[in-house]
């Protein structure tokens, strides 16, 4: 199985030196590059190409937002897992906006963040319990009549997208086809006036959908 190639974004030497030594540790990732902030991580992704960046959020020269913004621009088939410190709403809805796929904490089990980097790296979106109770707590649900209304099934496939369930997986746990559940997303994405999942999600808690 070809590895996963992750870059590895902190200001920390002793941090990135951590992380790096944890990805090094699973045989499915591979660390091709260390940045040590954010103009060098998006010149090296724009360089090797990798298939995720773990970005730290506040770094020199450039922030892991602005960071995360050039690379939806400059290498968008590169998706960006950001891994910090910092949950307040401003941070997690300027990652997200930005274009990251999943947002994580350091303070998360070494498992939960080696399963957010294949996660993240096989398309799904990943979100840290405590960032989604931040997402519903700071956007608290608007008057119903401006909610978008979804149907039942397809809040159901949207729940299973929030949980990082990829298409198959959720074909599987819905017992219905692929295909269909990439119909119930089309239709979510068109209700909700979106173009991914990431932000079909986020959307839907800021609405107090999910």
């Amino acid at each position: 199985m070809t590895p996963i190639r992750v870059i590895v974004a902190d200001d920390h030497p002793i941090v990135r030196s951590g992380i790096v030594g944890l990805l090094a540790s699973a045989s499915d990732i591979e660390v091709v590059g260390e940045a040590a902030d954010g103009l060098e991580a998006a010149e090296l992704a724009e360089a090797l190409r990798p298939d995720l960046v773990l970005m730290d959020l506040r770094m020199p020269r450039l922030d892991g937002v602005a960071a995360t913004a050039r690379l939806a621009q400059t290498a968008p088939a590169t998706r960006v897992l950001i891994l910090t410190t910092y949950e307040s709403d401003e941070h997690i809805l300027g990652a997200i906006e930005a274009g990251a796929s999943g947002y994580l904490l350091k303070a998360a089990p070494e498992d939960e963040i080696l399963a957010g980097v294949r996660s993240v790296a096989d398309g799904q979106t990943v979100l840290a319990p405590a960032i989604a109770a931040t997402l519903v707590n700071r956007m608290r649900a608007p008057a119903a009549a401006e909610r978008p209304a979804l149907s039942a099934r397809e809040l159901d496939v949207l729940r299973l997208v929030a949980e990082g369930l990829s298409n198959p997986q959720i074909g599987r746990r819905l017992f219905i086809g692929e295909a269909t559940v990439k119909t119930h997303l089309i239709h979510v994405f068109e209700k909700l006036g979106v173009s991914d999942r990431t932000r079909a999600v986020t959307l839907a808690l800021e609405l107090g959908i999910l």
